[in-house]
């Protein structure tokens, strides 16, 4: 059995539509995480992509259709966005205690976990935007959330830092158990170890394996072989794949 078909959704999206005013940002959306799942998200600026993660997460109810999630879902949500504050005098270590206080243990294997450990007593405004990057989806690891919902996790990431961040999350969703939903934020680079990739542009283009949507080459930027963790997306807009998410209603939270 596929690790994608383990068990219920964690979240399922069925026929969702988002309108703002004359604006029509999703249309139709029909989408599911399964655990142990990593589901990619690519599409053109303006295509829906962070709204649909918002709405994933509950940030933002849906116009159409609905969204249902596991009872008792635990979430971690890491937004694409996260203005610095110059005047909040907090280090790294007791930022991950606002949600909840941390053990040193816990906050040392989620900050290993993402490379920042060396963070851990930096003030978070002195932070490039990479490195906050790392510190917030290590607090969402903290809250050992079920599913990780990533919006653009490697913006303000170099290219090698964000083939290591590729790298890593499939072994941290291995360790953890969680599924994800991720969003990137550039229409030619998906993970390859990604087991669904969804073209979004308001309504779903294409979705299926990267092998299904020729995802198959290698990413030219980079030469190492650990570069095979990112792959080429060819976008063939005349191909559309299309997924009912299958979902047990008895075990989701409508």
């Amino acid at each position: 059995m596929s690790r994608s078909r383990h068990g219920a959704p964690l979240v399922c999206l069925r026929g969702v539509g988002v309108v703002r005013g004359d604006l029509t940002i999703l249309e139709n959306v029909a989408l599911s995480v399964h655990p142990g799942e990593i589901v990619t998200v690519v599409g053109p600026n303006g295509a829906g992509k962070s709204t649909l993660a918002r709405v994933a997460a509950g940030l933002i109810e849906p116009d159409s259709g609905r969204i249902e999630r596991r009872k008792g879902l635990k979430l971690g949500y890491v937004p694409q966005d996260f203005p610095s504050q110059p005047s909040l005098p907090i280090s790294v270590r007791r930022f991950l205690d606002l949600p909840c206080r941390l053990s040193d243990a816990d906050a040392t294997r989620v900050l290993e976990g993402v490379a920042a450990l060396h963070l851990a007593d930096r003030p978070l405004a002195k932070l490039s935007g990479g490195e906050r990057q790392r510190v917030l989806i290590a607090m969402a690891l903290a809250a050992k959330p079920e599913l990780l919902i990533l919006d653009e996790p490697a913006k303000g990431l170099d290219p090698i830092s964000e083939n290591d961040l590729y790298a890593r999350l499939p072994h941290l969703r291995d360790e953890m158990g969680f599924g994800v939903l991720m969003i990137s934020h550039d229409l030619h680079v998906v993970m390859a170890s990604t087991d669904k990739v969804v073209c979004l542009n308001r309504h779903i283009c294409c979705q299926g394996s990267p092998k299904d949507i020729d995802a198959l080459a290698a990413f030219p930027h980079f030469s190492d072989p650990d570069s095979a963790n990112l792959a080429l997306y060819h976008h063939r807009p005349h191909m559309h794949i299309h997924d009912d998410p299958e979902a047990d209603d008895a075990d989701l939270d409508r």
